[in-house]
């Protein structure tokens, strides 16, 4: 008989490097997934805030009431920030009729803003995205850009 000493070593050298990279992309993948999860619940949160608001300015990218809403949705109950990084400079609000999320509405009264029409919905974006990188041991660091958005319908009149 043959003595088969060792043969459990060797194939363990080589499968535990393949498992824990197994493992390292699983969680790098789940870190994604949370990461984006919690831009979208911070963008949807921004875009209830305003869509709860009266008189906002949506022609007027330094609204006041914008940046209010994105300052609130940003930061949690003691006033930390919930995402690095993330300012309410990078937040993008605007009116849309609500098809498909990307056509703006008729912004040609925003001169008289007593007369505008309230918007049906408001689009709140990340317009440069939010840069996350992926780091696999051995393999080189991958970047992602992740670009969350919701479209929140309004109520009620200016």
């Amino acid at each position: 008989m043959r003595r088969s000493r060792g043969n459990m070593a060797i194939e363990a050298a080589l499968l535990i490097p393949v498992l824990l990279l197994c493992i390292v992309g699983m969680v790098q993948f789940g870190k994604v997934t949370y990461v984006y999860y919690t831009l979208k619940k911070i963008v949807y949160s921004a875009g209830r805030q305003l869509a709860t608001q009266q008189g906002v300015n949506y022609c007027d990218t330094a609204d006041a009431k914008i940046a209010a809403a994105a300052a609130f949705a940003l930061n949690d109950a003691t006033g930390t920030p919930i995402v690095e990084n993330l300012t309410a400079l990078q937040f993008d609000a605007q009116c849309s009729d609500g098809s498909g999320g990307t056509t703006p509405c008729d912004t040609s009264s925003c001169e008289n803003l007593s007369i505008s029409p309230r918007p049906q919905y408001v689009l709140v974006t990340i317009p440069g995205g939010y840069p996350v990188t992926i780091r696999i041991p051995f393999i080189s660091p991958v970047d992602l850009t992740l670009s969350p958005s919701a479209l929140v319908p309004t109520g009620g009149a200016i």
